[in-house]
């Protein structure tokens, strides 16, 4: 099974598209041709051109508002280091392992990097489109000293070392460890008042960019729907998938689960062929500028088994659609993040599918954005309150062992008066996509 999200870290989507044929002409040698892809994915077209990247304005803007969470947080600063959150902020891709770069962005003043003394050319390439860029400082360290002197002084020497210093919290143990070690009399906090802050509330662009990327994914997963046909396995399915991603113009991958794998929500790596009547789960999204999308269809490829089997596929489907349903009436600012949860969850277990997690077994969402699982989170005893422009999935989902499980996953995006979905509820078992 193809890892969550591996491909994001590939290179360009003309590469992705070109593997991905390669693939599809050695283990579906019977659509060689023209072309190795399926007509209905072979007919897409790229959506790349509807894209457009966050600005350099927009990231000044971002900026502004982590400094004012700053003071009504009483930090004085804030640490980031590789990883969305610096790319939220600046737009900086770092990579470094354990040689520490960061970014200390104080409530006042201009931003100052800490850098590995060899790497100075790379963060100055990048610095150069930081909004700040012309503005913040950089200071090197040298392979056999410590950075987290380094660190320390300037805190001293910018008034911050008896300061309020928030950590990002993905920052590893060794680089806070190390810092607060080198500043003692410094107070370490966390930063996620800040970046959560901040990233939670998603501008009109960045909303757009979601609403895209859940567009792809959902033609996509049609596009392979309709390419379906007995006897494909789900690692075909997956390659499917990734070529229809490749001609829509964004990387993108997916889980795909068959009959009884479909009960573990996360699924399975065990070899799984798909047959007439099979019951079919697919998992994932694909990213549009930085921007992730998180969708689950569930489906039956052809009829529907006929008796119990059958009946009780359709009757666990319709339950977890009124869930889904149900999640979206209820969501709306100023609701609390663990009542939408109690919304779906009541309809499931009022079904006869309960108590508690027993069938329904996860959270029903989690916050999307740059990261496919990010603040806040759907979950039971929650008690953050929902606020416009808040983006998360709305997945739940009825799994039982040793037969099948259903889950249907849509993004969720939290508007002025209510909620929406992305994309459109999935109709039914055997008609999973809505028409026109």
């Amino acid at each position: 099974m193809i890892s969550r999200r591996g491909l994001m870290k590939t290179g360009a989507t003309l590469v992705i598209a070109s593997a991905s044929r390669c693939l599809l002409a050695a283990s579906l040698p019977e659509e060689r041709g023209d072309s190795p892809l399926p007509a209905s994915i072979a007919v897409l077209k790229s959506r790349k051109a509807e894209a457009a990247p966050i600005t350099k304005e927009e990231r000044q803007e971002r900026l502004e508002r982590a400094r004012k969470l700053m003071s009504e947080n009483s930090l004085d600063a804030i640490i980031l280091m590789e990883g969305t959150s610096l790319r939220y902020f600046t737009g900086i891709r770092w990579w470094g392992g354990e040689r520490m770069f960061a970014l200390v962005l104080p409530a006042k003043g201009a931003g100052l990097y800490v850098c590995p003394a060899f790497e100075e050319g790379r963060a100055r390439e990048q610095m150069a489109n930081v909004p700040e860029g012309g503005k913040g400082e950089i200071r090197t360290w040298q392979e056999d000293e410590s950075p987290y002197q380094l660190l320390a002084s300037e805190l001293k020497d910018r008034g911050l070392a008896t300061g309020r210093i928030g950590m990002e919290e993905t920052i590893r143990f060794v680089f806070c460890d190390g810092i607060a070690k080198a500043a003692p009399q410094a107070t370490f906090k966390s930063a996620t008042a800040v970046t959560a802050g901040c990233r939670m509330i998603k501008s009109g662009h960045e909303i757009a960019l979601m609403r895209l990327a859940a567009q792809v994914t959902l033609s996509a997963y049609e596009a392979v729907y309709e390419a379906l046909r007995e006897g494909m396995t789900q690692r075909q399915v997956s390659d499917l998938i990734t070529a229809a991603y490749g001609q829509l113009g964004f990387p993108g991958e997916a889980s795909v689960q068959v009959d009884e794998y479909t009960a573990l929500p996360h699924g399975s790596a065990m070899p799984q062929v798909i047959r007439e009547g099979s019951i079919i789960m697919i998992d994932d999204g694909c990213t549009v500028e930085g921007y992730q999308s998180d969708i689950t269809r569930t489906f039956v490829l052809g009829r529907i088994l006929s008796g119990m089997a059958g009946d009780k596929m359709k009757k666990v489907f319709d339950i977890v659609h009124r869930a889904q349903a149900a999640a979206l009436a209820a969501a709306r600012p100023g609701m609390e993040c663990g009542a939408v949860d109690a919304a779906a969850r009541k309809v499931i277990i009022d079904a006869g599918y309960g108590p508690d997690y027993k069938y329904f077994t996860h959270r029903l969402g989690h916050g999307l954005g740059m990261d496919g699982h990010e603040w806040p989170y759907l979950v039971r005893g929650n008690p953050t309150r929902l606020l416009p422009n808040i983006t998360t999935s709305n997945e739940p989902g009825i799994y039982i062992r040793g037969e099948f499980g259903v889950r249907l996953e849509d993004d969720m995006h939290i508007t002025e008066n209510g909620a929406e979905l992305f994309t459109p509820q999935s109709p039914a078992l055997d008609d999973p996509f809505v028409k026109g």
